[in-house]
């Protein structure tokens, strides 16, 4: 990875740890994002196991910005070792430009959200999957300009910071495209939310794609608009 996009990937990382209102569940998020053991992590910063894990939760003391840095340093290059696949992934997430008509909107949040609840909110049925998890964010696409405008690379933008997120696609017909994109690009995302279409005139395919990648489907009737809206006005 360039240099000047790795610092700006460990600046963003580093931003969010230290402005947000649990730096500790940020750093956690970081971490597991990254797929590092806390040992591991604590050996490279030549620190106890117990200090990551006072960090992480809230027992100890939020870092300063520069024990923060480190922290995001020593996770990055823990990555570059092995091959950088956790660098090349969220740097195509984070420094691809998609266009606005594209991506409606976009959320990320540092504690976990059960999926029921954002589901709950807007009026979901479930198709397949399990309801048994949490998402971190969760991204609203317009499913056509998605899959007419983005290369394979510029997909992988609509994840923002994680994965680890709801995607809500719109105004779906049978809710099988969207799940080919998904199906062919490198990274899956927990959950798929088909808007605009009743659970009966789902392309039967759908729940089978979404089964081989472990991705839990639902749909919605909701109008986009009042989705938008009631997402953005939950406390996440």
């Amino acid at each position: 990875m360039k240099s000047g996009l790795r610092n700006q990937l460990a600046e963003k990382m580093a931003g969010e740890i230290t402005l947000s209102d649990s730096p500790g569940l940020a750093l956690k998020k970081w971490r597991q994002n990254f797929e590092i053991p806390p040992g591991v992590l604590s050996d490279r910063l030549g620190v106890s196991p117990s200090v990551i894990s006072d960090y992480e939760s809230g027992r100890r003391k939020s870092p300063g910005t520069a024990v923060v840095g480190k922290i995001v340093d020593t996770i990055l290059s823990i990555d570059e070792e092995s091959d950088g696949k956790h660098i090349s992934k969220f740097s195509s997430m984070l420094f691809i430009g998609v266009a606005d008509d594209v991506i409606l909107d976009i959320h990320e949040n540092t504690n976990p959200i059960p999926l029921g609840e954002l589901t709950d909110a807007i009026g979901c049925t479930l198709l397949c999957g399990s309801m048994e998890q949490t998402i971190f964010g969760y991204t609203v696409v317009n499913s056509l300009n998605a899959i007419l405008q983005l290369s394979a690379e510029e997909f992988n933008r609509i994840y923002g910071w994680s994965t680890e997120r709801a995607l809500i696609f719109t105004n779906v017909s049978t809710g099988k495209s969207p799940m080919v994109a998904i199906r062919v690009t490198a990274f899956k995302p927990r959950c798929v939310i088909l808007q605009g279409i009743s659970a009966e005139n789902v392309h039967p395919f759908v729940a089978k794609m979404a089964d081989r990648d472990h991705i839990t489907v639902l749909c919605t009737e909701m109008e986009i608009d009042k989705i938008v809206s009631i997402l953005r006005e939950k406390e996440w």
